[in-house]
């Protein structure tokens, strides 16, 4: 069964996407920013920013019935490698003790005020 996951942000509507899909035991976690959905505020620095999106992503997790420690694949996505190591401590303290497979990338993103975009794959915990 596909269960799809909204955030409530304006982006999903207006482009056609949900913020998660679960589907046989995985959780599909579409690329995320810091950008606070209740306000659509984003902060300037880009360390904020990924917390922000940690929580973000954080928060679809849960209500798939997953958490950070399912995460099995992460894609960090820049649009200035210069400004990635500012992300570690951050990245670390999240993902420090379930260390999934990574890849960064520099890209392009689609508002020139996110500075990180972050997307994972999880695998629902196995019941019994």
């Amino acid at each position: 069964m596909r269960r799809l996951i909204s955030s409530g942000s304006s982006f999903e509507a207006d482009i056609g996407y949900s913020r998660a899909v679960v589907q046989d035991g995985w959780v599909f976690v579409s690329g995320t920013t810091g950008f606070d959905y209740a306000t659509m505020e984003i902060a300037e620095d880009i360390a904020a920013q990924a917390e922000q999106t940690f929580r973000n992503i954080e928060t679809a997790l849960a209500e798939a019935g997953a958490a950070m420690s399912d995460v099995v694949r992460v894609s960090y996505l820049l649009p200035d490698a210069a400004e990635w190591p500012e992300c570690w401590p951050v990245t670390c303290a999240w993902f420090g003790a379930a260390r999934p497979a990574a890849t960064m990338m520099v890209v392009g993103l689609q508002d020139p005020r996110m500075k990180i975009e972050i997307e994972v794959t999880a695998r629902l915990p196995q019941k019994g």
